[in-house]
């Protein structure tokens, strides 16, 4: 018979098995025959045919070992009897499965997560090709547009290179504006990416012709969806940008999201654009301004090492073409998706942190189900040694446990990722910041799937090995006869205990950082900000959008802040161009002391902004000494700054700061110090003290943002109304953003929550596995010492050495297991560090919530076995025995 044929027979078992029972009767019947015919009584020859014919059942094997494949027919019958033995155990069944669902489905939501933001940033066609260019020492990850022009022009190594900046601008149809945020890319930044368009076409090198050649701009499918109800006949229509015309010339297709993971353009417009929407970068001619993302596609064949090699070069060249801009310039490549370094080395962190804790939560949940196992095997050791009397081999009874363990361990795999695939649609729908395009897609895709099935399959069969010792050290004589010495008991427990300390010390490590990360938000949310934000509303607005030129810019911005202070309520209000620790903070400008003549190194870079008088008093930040800003600092008086404490130490040393000058890049006028304010924290809640300096807006002007700060005693929502009603008042054309300072905090304290949020469900999930274990091994040793107990209760124990004897093992282990696993958290915690403000294990409240939480878990899982044992009645015990 054919191999075909022997492995269609086992999808046809019940035929074959009639086929081989009618062909034994058959047989039978034959011999019986013959056998009267001879003289025989028929129940002598019927009786005299089955002895010579022998056992049917290995007679029946015999056949169908020969009819089907006997490997997959052997792994049938394992399968077989391994979903009847978990039928006849369901609680011990549906134990196993949710504890590995638990891990399993922990780890498919993480991989889903690093998969998308790290490993796979992007969706692009030959993505593993494409590296964003950054400068090597001096960690920038912008670039000039000349120099991303020499690059591009001079290079052997890539097959092409763009470059684009983050751009937002007022959107304008038929009067309606509003505030969008797009790209400003170079013209071939479609052709070098790959990507077709999926209504009109998209721009392209040839439509360049210098500044405000291409007044182009393709839509997003987002954008066309929503905007224009998805409207075909919007290509070759026009709308305003910044109250400027641009045609639009395409769509892009729905799966391309521009090439920063987490920000959604609603648009694309050519660079050569950027003074025609108001930004006055400068970028087509400026050697010096540093605002542009560079990425690059390498040709096939050409290494990383090389390509680097082959920039630097083209750097070199241009640091003697261009000593005073690009002197130091240097390159190296990452990969793209997070704007290099800039988020992509925190983000790395907390994902490098955030998988070793899921491994962990998965570890533990292993840990439980070795636990589980070692029980029940224990528990089947009269059964194990009934098989081995009767002639089942010592392997094949192990292969049955084992093919048992990994049907639980896939069951266990499907339910974890079954539920993991709700978590990962919600993480993709989810929006944290309103007023900004940050989503991230986040899906299961065939890797993570076999990554889970590997975890699974893995996991069966490494915990399903544990009872192979017992197996294969069973005496069946002195098991069948109940012989088993404590010894033994005590030699398989071991594994148990084992398994169980390591278990509480992973609950007890993940416990501790879930509760270091809540107290690092709740520090953060208390953190010395150099400012007061709680009682202050911000009305963000660009004065471009509504097409303002620069020279107007002060004007407009005096009458708005007169009208914002003449609201009812307001009791201070004032004008900053960033908003600190918000989206958009924070720029920063090389500092020269006076006298500077080589301007090739600066002596550092301080956070620079611009302000207007009354700002310092209604944001709540300190003057220290010196003075504020006034009315009399206008653009034709002397040049004027306000530093930080940091700023002043590291220019000044310990001279007094105020009547100090010094020097900026771009500028040969000396700025003179005319007050200190207090340090604040800028971009985020974890960097060190930054050097800072603020400008009055009359001298430095800024073209991005004009953002309102005001003071009100006032309840948030009120002052929000009659701030959109003021500003409004005075232009309509200007797309507002108003909301409380706290909510635009939300950037900053972004990272603080998602590591409390991760680490809490973490710390959850690690709860729950510490709560079944210990129950497990509590009630275990209860049930497998009800005699001993009840011998100690008829001789009078007390309830205290009764518990003592009957959950001190378990309880012993919870403490031993805390201990280790709060050390563990002392050292893991240094990754916190890095995302969290002052995340600390040694500060009291979390010590005092770890010690609660794990005696809360010893509570709970020993509850139900010590009333048990307190419950034991010695007399029905003994009757029983």
């Amino acid at each position: 018979m054919s191999l075909a044929s022997r492995i269609a027979n086992l999808f046809r078992r019940s035929h074959v098995d009639r086929e081989i029972d009618d062909e034994l009767r058959a047989h039978i019947e034959m011999r019986t025959e013959d056998n009267i015919r001879t003289g025989m009584e028929p129940e002598a020859a019927r009786r005299d045919a089955l002895v010579r014919f022998g056992n049917r059942s290995v007679m029946r094997e015999r056949a169908n070992d020969a009819e089907t494949e006997p490997v997959l027919a052997g792994i049938g019958r394992d399968l077989h009897y391994a979903l009847r033995q978990l039928r006849h155990a369901p609680g011990f069944a549906l134990t196993a499965i949710l504890t590995l669902a638990l891990g399993i489905g922990a780890n498919v939501v993480v991989l889903s997560v690093l998969n998308a933001l790290v490993l796979k940033p992007l969706d692009l066609p030959h993505a593993d090709r494409l590296y964003l260019v950054e400068h090597k020492e001096h960690n920038w990850y912008s670039q000039s547009y000349p120099d991303y022009v020499d690059y591009r022009d001079r290079n052997t190594s890539f097959s092409g290179m763009v470059a684009y900046d983050m751009a937002e601008a007022a959107l304008s149809t038929g009067g309606w504006a509003t505030r969008n945020f797009g790209y400003l890319a170079s013209g071939n930044y479609f052709d070098v990416l790959g990507i077709q368009p999926m209504l009109g076409r998209f721009f392209h090198a040839a439509d360049e012709h210098g500044e405000n050649s291409a007044p182009y701009i393709v839509l997003s499918y987002e954008l066309w969806r929503r905007r224009f109800g998805g409207n075909p006949r919007v290509v070759g229509t026009t709308v305003d940008l910044n109250q400027r015309p641009f045609t639009v010339i395409g769509v892009a297709p729905q799966q391309f999201h521009g090439t920063e993971t987490f920000y959604w353009p609603d648009f694309w417009i050519p660079i050569v654009e950027d003074g025609q929407i108001g930004y006055s970068h400068n970028y087509l001619n400026n050697r010096s301004t540093h605002n542009l993302l560079v990425l690059g596609r390498v040709k096939p064949g050409v290494t990383l090492q090389q390509a680097e090699e082959n920039l630097n070069a083209i750097s070199s060249q241009l640091a003697q073409q261009y000593p005073l801009a690009d002197n130091g310039l240097n390159a190296r490549l990452i990969k793209p998706g997070w704007m290099g370094d800039f988020y992509g080395d925190s983000l790395r962190s907390f994902m490098t942190a955030l998988t070793a804790l899921a491994a962990l939560v998965l570890l533990a949940a292993c840990a439980n189900l070795g636990s589980i196992f070692a029980a029940r095997a224990a528990d089947r050791g009269r059964e194990l040694a009934i098989r081995l009397a009767i002639g089942s081999s010592r392997w094949h009874i192990l292969r049955q446990l084992l093919t048992e363990a990994v049907v639980v361990s896939l069951a266990g795999g499907v339910v974890g990722t079954a539920f993991a695939t709700p978590l990962l649609q919600a993480l993709s729908r989810w929006q944290p910041f309103h007023d900004f395009p940050v989503h991230v897609t986040v899906t299961a895709n065939a890797a993570v799937y076999a990554s889970a099935l590997l975890l699974s399959i893995g996991s069966g069969v490494f915990f399903g090995l544990l009872p192979a010792r017992q197996v294969w050290r069973t005496d069946a004589v002195r098991a069948i006869r109940g012989r088993a010495t404590e010894s033994a008991l005590f030699r398989r427990l071991t594994m148990r205990d084992l398994l169980l300390g390591v278990q509480i010390a992973l609950c007890t490590l993940l416990v501790t950082a879930s509760l270091v990360a809540l107290r690092g938000m709740q520090r953060s949310l208390h953190a010395p900000l150099g400012f007061q934000p709680s009682g202050v509303v911000l009305a963000a607005t660009q004065l471009t959008m509504a097409g303002y030129r620069e020279d107007q810019f002060v004007p407009v911005q005096n009458r708005m802040l007169e009208e914002v202070r003449h609201i009812p309520g307001v009791t201070g209000a004032g004008i900053i161009d960033r908003v600190m620790l918000g989206q958009g903070c924070c720029g920063s400008e090389s500092v020269f002391p006076r006298g500077t003549t080589d301007f090739r190194k600066e002596l550092f870079d301080a956070r620079n902004f611009s302000i207007s008088p009354g700002y310092l008093e209604a944001s709540g930040t300190r003057l220290l000494s010196g003075r504020d800003f006034t009315a009399q600092d206008t653009a034709t008086s002397p040049q004027v700054v306000l530093v930080n404490p940091t700023f002043a130490r590291i220019m000044f040393g310990d001279k007094p700061p105020v009547g100090q000058q010094f020097l900026l890049f771009r500028g040969t006028q000396p700025k003179q110090v005319v007050g200190v304010v207090e340090d604040g924290k800028y971009q985020s809640l974890t960097e060190e003290p930054q050097p800072a300096m603020f400008f009055p807006m009359t001298q430095e002007i800024n073209n991005y943002y004009t953002v309102f700060a005001v003071r009100s005693d006032r309840p948030a929502a009120e002052i929000a109304a009659a701030l959109d009603r003021t500003l409004t008042s005075i232009d309509p054309r200007l797309p507002l953003s108003i909301r409380p300072w706290s909510v635009a905090l939300d950037m900053a304290l972004f990272p603080a929550r998602a590591a409390a949020a991760a680490l809490g469900v973490m710390g959850l999930l690690a709860a729950m596995l510490a709560v079944t274990g210990t129950f497990g091994m509590a009630a275990y040793s209860v049930s497998k010492r009800m005699r001993e107990l009840g011998l100690r209760v008829a001789l009078g124990a007390r309830r205290v050495e009764l518990m003592r004897s009957a959950l001190g093992r378990p309880l012993l282990l919870l403490i031993s297991g805390s201990v280790v696993g709060l050390a563990a958290g002392v050292v893991a915690s240094r990754l916190l560090a890095q995302i969290v403000y002052e995340a600390t294990p040694r500060d009291p409240l979390v010590l005092v919530g770890v010690l609660a939480t794990m005696a809360f878990i010893g509570l709970v899982a020993t509850w139900a076995p010590a009333r048990h044992a307190l419950s034991i009645d010695p007399a029905r015990l003994l009757r029983e025995e």
